[in-house]
């Protein structure tokens, strides 16, 4: 017996350590690094998000390389105008290719080549590197770390040398840069007609037989997939029930007492001295003097350092709105949360009487920067923006509470006129802009007064059946509570349903069929540029002028296209384009009224200038296709791998990827 309880002791102890031991291995599992990743934030996320040949990619890249842009524009420009997280993966991934075909070809940068690089970047007035702290401070305040920013340098570093080993050959003709100068540089007095589906589509006219036979061969093309519902819904806008609301003096003080200190301050005093930079060639020059008038500034006591930067701002400046007052910005200046500004956002940061450690770079131009105080905010200056906030706090009080009771009340009475009317005085609204009814509606559908809206789908969601009432739901300027009117399932609709849709796309089918030819038979017409605008607006589409027009230019709505371009160039006064050019889903005609050619006289003195501008573009472009290449031989290889899943979980969609350009030449192998 006892050798039987001790064996079942040491069973259970064997089973105790494996359980252990399971609870560890699914703990180690579950806090693996890369898991849960969803909810770290991007700019440290380590999940990996791409390798190129091994070379691993991270999330937070990509959201280092986004803020960076972010930054740069300003905030003026969307991160999906820009492309999106795939658009900044790709150029990460180019950056690898890049780096890794440079060292294959034995060009990698050298740990000497990185550090002279950066000793130059950081160097102050005398040519000195800044020092290891100032040096530290500086990169990891603007790129996150000093690793990465290194690594940023060396590939810099080789993209320049495997560049000038790639396009080393690359040369352009006397000829070329003249004949590129000639077009680009001839002024064009232009008439242009655009002959569009959509204004033919206007001209077509269709009887009911055909409509109906169209819709009979397309029905299935217009099936509702989900059901529709039509919904009436009481409406409390929130800015009207506030608006009665009294609000005095002493609450908006009490409002400005409980701000926090710097909510109280108007922003800081900027000063600014700025170098312009007029050509290219010029622009180490003037770096160098812009790390002069900062050592100059730097040197400054305390107590002369505002003094000083004016004196400097006045005679060196170039911006003449703030030279005049030695370099001060017109304003104090604050940051704002939604609109990021990469030049003087920066200098919020600094201690007052700072100068910036090194010249800015931004938009060309060569910035010198100090903080000054803070300026406070008087009460009368914080009034207005006080009272707007407080009464839109106490209208969307005010509101919230009308809809609670406009809720119960349609519940008990499912007759939204009646409610309305019962609450119209206190909303301060007229019955017919309280009761409002959508047509039949599906999830997406833009709904009038409300637009797309995915609060509003959701409480229509559980309306099935007439008399429903849903939840009070916040819509574009106040509350919502909808009853249900009726409720459609999927199916085909009914021909009158839909008529107006169908016959729309049929004359959108008839006129994409007869555009070619119309546009044919137009440009036919037309004997000169003279007959173009009679012409044009006769056979009812869009005619439009432009002059001192030059090739490459957007020409309206017309848009611009290599295509275009030639045939417009080759025209001479008074001629039209006789076989019309296709621009997108367009066709256009276009007429030259006066022409004046290029001033070669001009061309002479700029032409070294013009024939750098001209190899630079070429070897742009040679590279870009060498470096293409070399991507895509890599993908075959299956060298690059994204991870699309984690892609997927970014917040920005994805667009599509533009396909790869062409390679203009073989591509080395080993």
């Amino acid at each position: 017996m006892l050798k039987q309880l001790s064996r079942l002791e040491r069973t259970r102890s064997i089973i105790i350590i494996g359980f252990a031991v399971l609870m560890a291995v699914s703990l180690i599992v579950f806090y693996a690094p890369g898991r849960n990743s969803s909810n770290v934030e991007p700019s440290k996320n380590t999940e990996v998000i791409a390798k190129v040949n091994g070379d691993e990619i991270t999330v937070a890249q990509v959201a280092q390389l986004k803020d960076n842009y972010t930054q740069m524009f300003g905030g003026r420009i969307s991160l999906a105008q820009l492309g999106g997280n795939k658009r900044f993966l790709d150029g990460l991934i180019r950056d690898r290719v890049v780096a890794q075909e440079a060292a294959r070809l034995g060009l990698a940068a050298s740990d000497a080549e990185v550090a002279d690089k950066i000793r130059k970047q950081f160097s102050d007035a005398a040519g000195q590197f800044v020092g290891l702290d100032r040096y530290k401070e500086s990169v990891t305040a603007r790129y996150g770390s000093m690793e990465l920013f290194e690594r940023n340098v060396r590939d810099e570093i080789a993209l320049e040398k495997l560049k000038a080993f790639v396009t080393a050959a690359v040369r352009v003709s006397d000829e070329e840069v003249q004949d590129d100068y000639k077009r680009k540089h001839t002024d064009l007095d232009i008439s242009y007609v655009v002959v569009s589906p959509e204004k033919l589509a206007e001209k077509i006219q269709l009887s009911d037989d055909e409509i109906k036979a169209y819709y009979e061969q397309h029905k299935t093309d217009y099936r509702y997939l989900e059901p529709q519902k039509k919904v009436r819904y009481i409406y409390i806008d929130q800015e009207k029930a506030g608006a009665k609301i009294a609000i005095s003096d002493k609450d908006l003080n009490d409002e400005f007492d409980k701000l926090p200190p710097q909510a109280k301050e108007a922003g800081v005093k900027l000063q600014q001295i700025v170098l312009k930079v007029a050509r290219k060639d010029l622009d180490a020059q003037v770096e160098q003097k812009a790390k002069d008038l900062m050592a100059k500034a730097r040197a400054a006591s305390p107590e002369t350092g505002e003094k000083v930067f004016a004196d400097l701002a006045r005679g060196n400046s170039e911006d003449a709105a703030t030279a005049k007052s030695g370099g001060y910005l017109a304003r104090a200046y604050k940051k704002n949360p939604n609109k990021v500004d990469a030049l003087y956002d920066r200098t919020i940061d600094m201690q007052p009487g700072d100068v910036s450690d090194i010249p800015i770079k931004y938009g060309g131009n060569w910035y010198i920067l100090r903080r000054g105080d803070s300026v406070p905010k008087t009460f009368e200056e914080a009034k207005p923006e006080l009272l707007a906030s407080l009464r839109n706090r106490k209208g969307y009080a005010v509101g919230a509470k009308l809809a609670e009771r406009a809720q119960n009340r349609l519940k008990e009475t499912k007759d939204a006129q009646k409610v309305a009317q019962e609450l119209a005085a206190e909303a301060n609204m007229k019955l017919a802009e309280m009761v409002k009814e959508t047509p039949f509606i599906k999830p997406g559908d833009d709904v009038p007064e409300i637009g797309s809206s995915q609060q509003f789908e959701a409480v229509l969601e559980p309306l099935n059946n007439p008399g429903d009432v849903g939840e009070r739901t916040g819509v574009k300027g106040g509350f919502a509570i909808p009853i249900l009117v009726e409720k459609r399932e999927p199916r085909i609709p009914d021909f009158d349903e839909v008529k107006t849709k169908v016959a729309q796309a049929l004359k959108q089918e008839r006129a994409k069929q007869q555009l070619e030819q119309k546009a044919n038979e137009l440009a036919s017409s037309l004997n000169s540029a003279a007959d173009m605008q009679a012409a044009g607006e006769k056979a009812g589409f869009e005619v439009a002028a432009d002059s001192g027009y030059k090739i490459g230019s957007p020409m309206g709505k017309a848009g611009t296209s290599p295509a275009l371009d030639d045939a417009v160039y080759a025209l001479k006064a008074g001629e039209v384009t006789k076989t019309p050019v296709k621009v997108g889903d367009n066709w256009v005609i276009v007429g030259v009224k006066s022409r004046t050619e290029a001033d070669l006289a001009d061309f002479a003195k700029q032409r070294e200038q013009l024939t750098q501008t001209m190899v630079g573009e070429r070897q742009n472009q040679v590279f870009d296709d060498y470096v293409a290449a070399v991507t895509q031989q890599m993908k075959q290889a299956g060298k690059i791998k994204i991870y699309t899943d984690v892609l997927s979980g970014m917040e920005e969609d994805e667009p599509v990827a533009a396909p790869a350009p062409r390679p203009q030449f073989p591509i080395p192998t080993k």
